[in-house]
This record gives C-alpha cells, sequence and structure tokens, in this order.
C-alpha cells in the first residue's frame, strides 16, 4: 500500500481524516504531566465540531489552505473511511504509525515530534470549507460539489476602508487549531500541512495569543491589545436556546450536509497601537462605550449590566450613538448575534518600527449574512474606532457537523 494511502484522504488528511488523524494521532490523552485541567485532553466525537463552544483555550495557529490538485479521488481518498487505528498511550500522540523515531531510519520520520511528551494541552482542531472548494474563479465546479453549496456560505462584501490582502485571505479549506500551549497547536497544523503536501498547499495561516472572548460562563472576560475587556456580551456554551437561534445551522436550514454545523468569519485586524497609546483614556471610553477599568457600560452598572442607550450625562448621551457598543449591540441589527473566537496577534514590526499587532477575529454563526455582515457594516460605516484600526484579512467558511464515531470523518456528508 503506498504511504499516502495508508495516511488516508490522498495525503490532505485535514479533509476527511479527521477522527483517524485528529483523534488519534494529533490528540494526546491524560498522562501523569496531565494534572492541570488546562493540559487535559478535549474529546473530539460529538453532535459538533470541538473548538466552537469548548471554553475558548489561550492559543491560536490558524492555517488556510489552498486544494492544488484538481483529481477528485486524490483528494478524497478511499481509505479515509477505514476505521483509525487505536490510539497509543503514553506522551504526545503521533501523526503516523512510526512516530518521530520509529518507523524507516532511511525515511522521512512519520511525525515531526516537537510534541514528544507533551500533554494534550486542551488541544481542539476545527476543520472548514470555503467558497474556492465548489467552483473556481471562473464558476467552473471543481469537484462536483458546486449543487452542494450552501447559500450561507457565500464571500462577504466589501466593507468601507477595508485594506484586504488577497495573498492572506480567503481559502479553500481551513484548520483552527486551539490549544493552552502554542507548540501543541504548532505541532497539529505543522503535521497536517505536511501530510497534504501535494495536495494541498497553506496559502496563509496566523498565530495567535491570549483569548479576546469567553465562550463559558466559567471563564473572565479577557483584554484585548487596546487593554479593554472583550467578549463581556458574547455568546456562551451555556445559552443552549440562543446557540440553536444563532449558532448551529438546523434541519432544512440550507445544505443538508451542514446540519448541525456553524458558519465560520475571520478577519485580520491590525490596531494601530502607537496612536491608541497616545490618546487620552476619556476618549478611549467614549469609542468603546464602556469604562477600561471594569467593562462596565458608560450608562452604569456592572460589567454585564445591559447598556441604557437612552442614558444622558450632562445634557448628552451617556453611551454616544456612535460608539463601538452601541452600533455592535443586537438591537442595532434586528437581534443578531454571534459567537466570538478571536485571538491577539504581534507579528513584528513595519518599516517604520510600528507593531504589526491587533485582533485575529473569529465568529461562529448560523448565517454570516444576518450575523456578521449587518454588524460589520454598520461599523465600517460609523465606528470612531475605525480610525485605530484596518482590516488586513477576510475569509469565510463553513464548518460542518461533528464526527460521531471512528468509522465516521470530517465533512463525510459533503464529500460522500
Amino acid at each position: 500500500m503506498k504511504r499516502r494511502h495508508a495516511i488516508g484522504l490522498g495525503a490532505a488528511g485535514i479533509a476527511g481524516a479527521g477522527a483517524g488523524f485528529a483523534a488519534s494521532r494529533l490528540l494526546p490523552e491524560p498522562s501523569a504531566q496531565a494534572a492541570d485541567p488546562a493540559a487535559e485532553a478535549i474529546e473530539f466525537y460529538g453532535e459538533h465540531q470541538a473548538g466552537i463552544v469548548t471554553p475558548a483555550q489561550d492559543r491560536l495557529h490558524f492555517a488556510a489552505f489552498d486544494v492544488i490538485t484538481s483529481d477528485r479521488d486524490e483528494l478524497i481518498d478511499p481509505h479515509t473511511a477505514a476505521p483509525p487505528p487505536p490510539p497509543r498511550r503514553g506522551g504526545a500522540h503521533f501523526a503516523g504509525p512510526g512516530g518521530a523515531s520509529g518507523g524507516d531510519y532511511y525515511a522521512p520520520p512519520d511525525d515531526t515530534g516537537e510534541a514528544q511528551g507533551l500533554p494534550p494541552s486542551g488541544l481542539t482542531l476545527t476543520f472548514g470549507v470555503g467558497p474556492g472548494l465548489f467552483t473556481d474563479a471562473d464558476g467552473a465546479d471543481r469537484f462536483g460539489l458546486a449543487a452542494k453549496r450552501p447559500e450561507a456560505l457565500a464571500d462577504l462584501p466589501g466593507f468601507p476602508l477595508d485594506d484586504l490582502d488577497p495573498a492572506i485571505s480567503g481559502g479553500d479549506l481551513c484548520i483552527q487549531a486551539c490549544a493552552n500551549d502554542p507548540q501543541i497547536a504548532v505541532h497539529a497544523v505543522r503535521n497536517l500541512a505536511r501530510i497534504g503536501f501535494g495536495t494541498v498547499a497553506i496559502r496563509w495561516s496566523q498565530l495567535g495569543f491570549g483569548r479576546t472572548s469567553s465562550t463559558s460562563l466559567a471563564q473572565a472576560t479577557p483584554r484585548n491589545l487596546m487593554g479593554f475587556k472583550d467578549g463581556t456580551a458574547n455568546l456562551k456554551a451555556e445559552d443552549e436556546d440562543l446557540l440553536a437561534e444563532h449558532l448551529w445551522a438546523p434541519e432544512g436550514d440550507g445544505a443538508a450536509w451542514m446540519t448541525g454545523g456553524s458558519y465560520m468569519v475571520t478577519r485580520r485586524i491590525r490596531m494601530m497601537i502607537e496612536t491608541w497609546d497616545r490618546t487620552s483614556l476619556a476618549e478611549q471610553e467614549a469609542i468603546i462605550g464602556r469604562d477600561k477599568a471594569e467593562g462596565a457600560p458608560l450608562s452604569g452598572g456592572g460589567e454585564f449590566d445591559e447598556p441604557d442607550f437612552d442614558a444622558v450625562h450632562d445634557g448628552a448621551p451617556a453611551i454616544a450613538v456612535n460608539a463601538h457598543i452601541k452600533l455592535a449591540h443586537p438591537t442595532s441589527h434586528g437581534g443578531a448575534r454571534m459567537l466570538r473566537r478571536g485571538y491577539s496577534f504581534v507579528d513584528g514590526s513595519d518599516e517604520l518600527g510600528r507593531l504589526d499587532a491587533g485582533l485575529f477575529f473569529i465568529a461562529y454563526q448560523r448565517d454570516p449574512a444576518t450575523g456578521f455582515v449587518p454588524v460589520q457594516q454598520a461599523l465600517a460605516q460609523n465606528d470612531v474606532l475605525n480610525e485605530y484600526i484596518k482590516h488586513t484579512s477576510s475569509a469565510v467558511f463553513a464548518c460542518p457537523p461533528g464526527v460521531a464515531d471512528a468509522d465516521d470523518w470530517w465533512g463525510r456528508a459533503l464529500f460522500e
């Protein structure tokens, strides 16, 4: 048997070998090193993919891929559906049976080896497909999937002030690897990209640190690089009724293969850090609409109290009509809600010595047209915060439902 067939999905394990590759090999099992809850393993199988409502981890490695083969059989290897081998015991799992040093001595190792001995660190892998997997730039059906493209998986419209770089936007497939140890997240994406060589190629990637939202009531609200608490009003895993309404694609809502899935929007938002740091505290708070110390709305109360947009202070609205929280609030968009799962990033400095830093925004929703798009249209047109930020990357992906068991795989209902 050819080595690529033994791996499954024509060496592009990211598109179909989810159960066999991710669950059994990339996700280490709890060990003596994993006494810390943050180091424990996250269940891979389930109705929904892990890494969406999972309590947000501290680190991110996100990668978007281009499918570079034109052969459907190569993309969807028939060996994908075979049951995966049983998980290896103890320490970090490997991306192949030979591990980092146990295979053919005169061949490249089956695993890159940097995660050996490390605990699972809460690793989750979340898989998505982009519009380009269905049709090419000329509208041609690439793999016989065009009729299965959901209406909700549409390219995002252009927004005022966008400064998007096509080289770091879009993608046919994506992997979101979240973990509490950056080396674990990097190891996962690195090995998936390595195994996919020749069938897929990384189009762009982003490292992130310091989650910028909480996805569980048990988590405290984090701060972004502007120093403000971020994601106070985010959807939470415990909000089951709201998740059913705003997050998960229900049966009969578009493509059948997306039932139980969700749509992901990513935006790389660079912050003009140096300009922001020279702005007065009063102006910063007015722009955001919350106080910087506690995250409470300027209309009064505590962090989690609903903003009162009718409140007046000294003859003027306590929260300005163009404040960020006013423009982003669900009441300004007919109740539009998203589950945010973003991360801060610092990618060095530019040629002028300014930090290339900001927010890698990730949001999941039932339909971007009723979730992200109306909110971003309002922010792009009127948010004073736009003086301090610049959107440089954009993408949208359909994330299918979870993997049921060891005989299942990512996106099976789409590809079969």
